[in-house]
Formats: C-alpha cells, sequence, structure tokens
C-alpha cells in the first residue's frame, strides 16, 4: 500500500472539489472545498522531497496547460496526467515529464468499454505508460463507471470481470468513489474491498477519508493492495489530517 499524492487543477489554480457536484466544466453548481495561489509546481517539489512518485495531476476542464506542465517538469516521472486524454495529446504530456497518462471517456462509447479506441492508445502510449480511470458511482448494489465529469453512468460495473479484461491493456487503475470524493464523511469499504480482492494490477482509490484512522481501514479492507489518495482531508488542502502525518504513516 502507497500514499499516492494529488494535485487537482481548475482554471489554472490547485483545487478541492466535491466531485459529484463537476456537472460541467463552467457550472456554477461545482463545489469548491479548497482552492490556493500556491502553485502546482510548489507541490509538486514538496512530493519530489517527501519521495511520492505515482501521484496524479488531474485537469478539470480548459485552462490548466501551464499549471499541469509546471508539476510535471518539476517532478519529472512523478506524475500520472488525466484529464481530455487522447491519442493525439498523450504524448505530448509524456514527453513533457509525465510518467504516464490516464484516461476515462474516451475509451468509452454509448456506454460500453469501446475495444477499438482502447487498442489505439495503448498503441500510442504503450500499456506500461497507461492508466484507465474507472471511477465509479454505486447504484443497487453496484459500482458503475461513469464518465464525462463523472455524471454520464455507463452500462459498465466494477466487477472482477472488468478488472481482468482491462489489466491486459494498461498498468494501474485509478479509482474515485465518486459519491464520496471530497466529502470528507468516510471511505467506500465495498468498493475498495472489491479492488483489493480482484484487480491484477496496482489499483489507486480516492475519496472520502476524513481520519488518520481510515489509513489502517485501507490496508485492512484493501488486503494491502490498494494504494491511497487523500486530498480535501489534508492539511495542506484546508483539512485537519496533518500531511506529514499521513507521509511518516506510510514510511513507518
Amino acid at each position: 500500500m502507497k500514499f499516492r499524492p494529488c494535485i487537482d487543477l481548475r482554471e489554472g489554480k490547485v483545487v478541492q472539489i466535491i466531485g459529484s457536484s463537476l456537472i460541467d466544466k463552467n457550472s456554477e453548481k461545482l463545489k469548491t472545498n479548497f482552492e490556493t495561489d500556491r502553485s502546482a509546481g510548489d507541490f509538486a517539489k514538496m512530493y519530489k522531497e517527501d519521495n511520492l512518485p505515482g501521484g496524479h495531476v488531474i485537469s478539470l476542464g480548459p485552462g490548466n496547460e501551464e499549471a499541469a506542465l509546471s508539476a510535471l517538469h518539476a517532478f519529472p516521472g512523478g506524475f500520472h496526467i488525466g484529464g481530455g486524454i487522447n491519442p493525439q495529446n498523450a504524448i505530448a504530456y509524456l514527453d513533457a515529464g509525465a510518467s504516464h497518462v490516464i484516461v476515462t471517456s474516451y475509451v468509452f462509447s454509448n456506454g460500453r468499454i469501446d475495444m477499438e479506441k482502447l487498442q489505439l492508445l495503448q498503441g500510442v502510449v504503450g500499456k506500461s505508460r497507461l492508466v484507465l480511470d474507472l471511477s465509479c458511482r454505486k447504484r443497487g448494489s453496484d459500482f458503475w463507471i461513469v464518465t464525462d465529469r463523472w455524471q454520464k453512468f455507463t452500462n459498465e460495473i466494477v466487477s472482477p470481470e472488468i478488472l481482468n479484461l482491462l489489466a491486459n491493456h494498461c498498468d494501474e487503475f485509478l479509482v474515485h468513489g465518486v459519491d464520496v470524493e471530497g466529502k470528507m464523511e468516510g471511505i467506500q469499504t465495498e468498493l475498495i474491498e472489491i479492488l483489493g480482492g480482484n484487480s491484477p494490477i496496482p489499483v489507486t482509490y480516492a475519496g472520502g477519508v476524513k481520519a488518520l484512522s481510515d489509513l489502517d481501514l485501507v490496508k485492512e479492507v484493501g488486503r494491502n493492495r490498494v494504494d491511497l489518495t487523500i486530498g480535501s482531508a489534508l492539511d495542506i488542502f484546508g483539512g485537519r489530517i496533518p500531511y506529514r502525518s499521513v507521509v511518516e504513516w506510510f514510511q513507518d
């Protein structure tokens, strides 16, 4: 189990949002927990100093190119990058210093995985540099993969079958529990259990962490096989959990 740091960008600024409020790129309904004038590059330098590779930079809409590139340049090889990635722009981000590109919406068509698009992207960047974002929302007893700013339900659920199929085409999975993302009200243990018990490749979970004790819970429920991202709950993003305590927990 590893700590995967994050840099979420909106209009060029580092932010933390409530994921389910991301209706559209210009929406006034977007609920932001945190926004700072501290640069993305500064956060990247901090993560580099603490030896925390494998985190992600996510671009939430337009206006983030300069900030995203500053993070990649500050920590070469230290980040996965996501947000509008496609075969036309993926290589540019890898050349700029990203270790992987993260993709969701591009590989879905009409609510289903488009294997032709997935194989095209895999051919462009290579399996070893591709992360599939399987962020999901609960409906009924299942967790359904969502796309288009996490608002559109696909016809695919996070299941052992899907995890094993897609693992043949990417290096890692990133999974936001969208219903709890940014709310700091607790993690989705059922989802983490599915990921820890069934993902054949590295997988990172994000969403709902509210206390340092949640790290122990994720480790237990995820069988020590699910990495963790923490955003809004960290003091560096206006929350109550000391970032330094999290770093030390993972170093012990």
